[in-house]
């Protein structure tokens, strides 16, 4: 077995347990795993699995992240580089969030939502595949469910890492999957739209790898019209793809039934807030709404002492 190790600054401030957990969702996450010192999970690099682990030593305000690679066979620089910058890219490290919070101390409902998780960064996925599988996994059950069937899925199609005790896996690739029938999927859970959703995705990609790519350059309108072509992404899916896939922290997903509740609860509504509603609520926080989302994300987890 092979090791390599590195250490990141990240713009402070910054906190590797929130923005995991941020990440991770629910303890049941399988895929973004976090032990309360270390962040760890496994990526595909070159067909090979490669799995990451990651600690922060020094404050908030003077961060220092030591990440620790575990592969068969040594890793070469590029590949050492590219997992630096999948790392840095879905941890946020890179992100400067003064201004965001400038905003948040002028806004009492915003600073007392903030302060407590002082340092978190906006997460991503590291591919666009994952966001919007992450996406179609979630669609119509609650995030529990979700997260459930993410598991199995990776389990059933990601690339295994072992390390001699366990095994863990890296998220599927469109290869992984491409080939596999709608009712092997089915029977880890996903409906039949889903399991078409992702299969024609996947395939999609297979022929044409770069048809995401210019998604990262267009406009979030843009963005949207694109997403919507495709099978079994709605306005929701879209947005949430735009938020977690594409790091564009302006967007709150409008529709996500878990921010409504929480945005109720924020504002002691007495009802659910509509999609229009939730964009007039959020207006204030621009361009950081979907910052916002993130923190009423751990403020609930929190709240239910998940964290």
């Amino acid at each position: 077995m092979a090791t390599a190790s590195f250490t990141l600054t990240p713009v402070p401030p910054f906190r590797l347990d929130d923005t995991a957990w941020a990440l991770r969702r629910r303890a049941r996450n399988q895929i973004d795993r976090w032990d309360g010192t270390h962040y760890t999970r496994v990526l595909a690099i070159d067909n090979r699995a490669v799995k990451i682990c990651v600690a922060q030593t020094g404050s908030g305000e003077i961060p220092k992240l030591h990440i620790t690679l575990h592969s068969a066979e040594e890793l070469a620089g590029a590949q050492q580089a590219e997992i630096t910058t999948i790392v840095a890219t879905m941890l946020g490290i890179t992100i400067d969030l003064a201004a965001f919070y400038e905003l948040a101390d002028s806004d009492d409902v915003l600073s007392s939502l903030v302060q407590p998780f002082r340092g978190v960064k906006p997460p991503r996925f590291p591919t666009i595949f994952e966001a919007l599988l992450n996406a179609f996994a979630c669609q119509q059950v609650t995030l529990e469910v979700g997260i459930i069937l993410l598991n199995r899925f990776t389990e059933a199609y990601g690339l295994p890492y072992h390390d001699g005790q366990t095994i863990a896996h890296a998220f599927p690739r469109p290869a992984d999957v491409a080939d596999t029938s709608l009712d092997a999927i089915r029977k880890l859970g996903f409906s039949f739209q889903k399991a078409r959703a992702i299969s024609e995705l996947a395939n999609g990609l297979m022929q044409h790898p770069d048809m995401l790519a210019p998604l990262t350059t267009l406009p979030n309108d843009e963005v949207i019209q694109q997403l919507l072509v495709l099978r079994g992404v709605g306005r929701w899916t879209a947005e949430y793809v735009l938020l977690r896939g594409l790091g564009r922290i302006a967007m709150f997903p409008g529709d996500d039934v878990g921010a409504q509740r929480n945005l109720q609860r924020l504002f002691h509504l007495d009802e659910k807030p509509t999609y229009d509603t939730v964009k007039k609520l959020t207006a204030s926080w621009q361009p950081y709404a979907g910052l916002v989302y993130f923190h009423l994300l751990l403020d609930t987890l929190q709240q239910k002492g998940c964290m």
